[in-house]
C-alpha cells in the first residue's frame, strides 16, 4: 500500500526536488556565497547580531521558515476545502506549490533591493543576505513544517506556530510576525526595542 502511495506521489516529489535545485542554481547565478565567507559551516549559529547570522545551516530564523510551512499547509487545506476536492485534504501538488513559493521568497530575499530594505528598516543592520546553504536549509524547514502540519491536528499546528513565535520573540526579540511588520510597515519603537536585545 505504501509503495502505491509513493508511486502516486513520485512526480510531486520529483517536482519538489527540482524546484529546490532550481532555487539553488538561481542563487548561484546571482553570486550568493555557497557557505559562510568565514570558511566553515556550522549546524547551528545562535548569534543574531553577528556576521554569521543567515550564513550557516540553522539559526533562530529557521523557526520562521518552519512556521511558513505550517501556514502554507493551512492555506492549501483552505483552498482544497473550498474547492471540495480530495475530501478537504491538499492534493499531492500542494507541497511543490509551497516549495515554489518559499523558493521564490528565498531568491527575492537575496536581491540587493530586499537586502537594502532589511538593513534600512529592521534590526538586521549588517544583514548581507543568505548563503546558499542557509537558503536551502530554510526551504527544508518550510517542508518540515508543511509535512508536520499534514500529520498534526489543527490545534497542534496552531500551538506549535504560537510557541515558535513566542520563543523567538523572547530569545531574540524577533519572529515571523515582527519580521513582516518591520519589512512592510516599519515601526521605529519596535526597531529600538529590538536593538536593545
Amino acid at each position: 500500500m505504501e509503495g502505491n502511495g509513493l508511486r502516486r506521489h513520485r512526480k510531486a516529489i520529483a517536482a519538489t526536488l527540482a524546484l529546490i535545485a532550481l532555487a539553488v542554481a538561481v542563487l548561484f547565478a546571482m553570486g550568493r556565497p555557497p557557505i559562510c565567507t568565514c570558511g566553515h559551516v556550522e549546524l547551528w549559529h545562535g548569534a543574531v547580531q553577528s556576521s554569521g547570522n543567515s550564513q550557516h545551516i540553522t539559526d533562530w530564523y529557521s523557526a520562521s521558515h518552519l512556521t511558513h510551512g505550517l501556514i502554507m499547509y493551512f492555506a492549501a487545506w483552505l483552498l482544497w476545502r473550498k474547492w471540495r476536492l480530495f475530501g478537504g485534504r491538499p492534493a499531492r501538488w500542494a507541497l511543490p506549490i509551497a516549495v515554489f513559493i518559499e523558493a521564490a521568497w528565498e531568491v527575492t530575499e537575496n536581491t540587493p533591493m530586499v537586502i537594502d530594505r532589511y538593513r534600512a528598516v529592521t534590526v538586521s543592520w549588517g544583514y548581507s543576505g543568505d548563503t546558499i546553504i542557509n537558503s536551502a536549509s530554510d526551504i527544508g524547514w518550510m517542508v518540515i513544517g508543511f509535512l508536520a502540519a499534514s500529520r498534526l491536528p489543527a490545534w497542534a499546528s496552531v500551538a506549535l506556530a504560537v510557541f515558535l513565535e513566542l520563543l523567538t520573540l523572547w530569545v531574540i526579540r524577533d519572529n515571523l510576525t515582527l519580521n513582516v511588520i518591520m519589512l512592510f510597515w516599519p515601526i521605529e519603537a519596535i526597531r529600538q526595542w529590538q536593538g536593545m536585545g
